[in-house]
């Protein structure tokens, strides 16, 4: 698919109409912008492999291997902007092991993994980054190892330090941020940041078998195909009709975050919606409160005291919104639970770095 084709270099032309040729795919290489450069084969003969090179980033030999049933996927364009991107996730739980999993597997340039707690028993049931040798270690270089062996080829760098911690320039460093289990007001500081300097920003949770992700991707751009029916027959004659794909270039605006904590979920239209949706926000602001409140989240160990405080919240912010039947799924984090999470929170991130088919809007 990188290959265009071989062209053999150890003789020269010995033919005007062969010398034209080979002088012709010269200049079609270099307007191409092409590299080229010569590898060594059997017979001790020389040949020259073009590569493709857009924007300055190219797809070696061993990556257009890797990459081969990607790039089918969604094109070779795509797969270079996936390349060239770096990527901030911080909270390295069992969500945030799911999610930088799949984004290492993609392909992109880099992946710095943020996380200041150690690794805890209760981790073993969803992280699967931090092996159970590295109990009471710190959780993002606990998690190297093995994100490392993943992809090779991607560049991978643990920080140690409090979230809180980072100024802002910190994130302006990355083409995505994606926060997992941080206090709303570092999600809404760092949003802005993020908004400030362009950089998309995602937020994720995960609470028992509740989940959310969030998105704010300022002005988006991205392409989309659109299949569309063509009359193919002759005038007089049966309609026939043929599939055709076109490539439409769109743009999405997204909201700041403050826009979710401003929204009334309260209000007589949204009462409508409830009973659609299910009450999805207004667990999410108890479960956010709960957490900056306590400055943790419920502890399965002290069931019963952390759902009377969960009630208590409830009745404050969200009266009669949330049945207690939803408080009970909201302890620890299970593996299933967060592969399916993380794994669409991945691939949100993925189109966008891409810019292939529409996120979530």
């Amino acid at each position: 698919f990188i290959f265009t084709e071989f062209i053999d270099l150890s003789e020269k032309p010995q033919t005007k109409a062969a010398s034209r040729k080979f002088a012709n795919e010269r200049r079609r290489s270099a307007a191409r912008n092409s590299i080229l450069f010569c590898v060594k084969v059997a017979f001790g003969r020389r040949i020259c492999v073009k590569m493709v090179e857009a924007n300055g980033i190219e797809l070696t030999e061993q990556e257009a291997e890797l990459y081969d049933r990607q790039i089918r996927l969604w094109g070779l364009d795509s797969q270079k902007r996936l390349r060239a991107a770096r990527i901030l996730i911080a909270g390295l739980n069992g969500l945030g092991a799911e999610i930088a999993k799949n984004i290492i597997l993609s392909g992109v340039k880099a992946v710095t993994l943020l996380d200041e707690q150690l690794v805890k028993e209760s981790d073993f049931c969803s992280q699967f980054l931090a092996p159970q040798t590295a109990l009471g270690t710190n959780r993002a270089e606990a998690s190297l190892g093995r994100a490392q062996h993943l992809n090779p080829m991607v560049e991978l760098k643990a920080d140690t330090e409090k979230l809180a911690d980072k100024t802002d320039d910190y994130f302006k460093g990355f083409d995505v941020v994606c926060i997992i289990g941080a206090p709303t007001e570092q999600l809404v500081r760092i949003d802005g940041v993020c908004r400030s300097a362009n950089v998309k920003f995602f937020a994720a949770d995960l609470w028992g078998m509740f989940g959310f992700s969030f998105a704010d991707l300022q002005e988006h751009n991205f392409a989309e195909d659109v299949v569309k029916h063509k009359i193919i027959s002759k005038p007089h004659e049966k309609t026939k009709t043929e599939l055709v794909t076109s490539t439409v270039k769109r743009t999405l605006s997204y909201p700041a975050y403050q826009a979710v904590l401003d929204f009334d979920f309260t209000a007589q239209s949204y009462a409508r919606k409830l009973k659609r949706s299910g009450p999805a926000l207004p667990l999410l602001r108890v479960l956010q409160k709960f957490r900056d409140v306590e400055g943790r989240d419920p502890l399965y160990m002290e069931r019963d005291a952390e759902l009377e405080k969960l009630r208590k919240i409830r009745d404050e912010i969200a009266p009669e919104l949330v049945p207690d039947s939803a408080l009970v799924h909201v302890f620890a984090q299970i593996s299933p639970a967060a592969a399916i999470v993380g794994g669409a929170v991945a691939h949100e991130i993925i189109k966008t770095v891409s810019q292939k088919e529409a996120p979530h809007h």
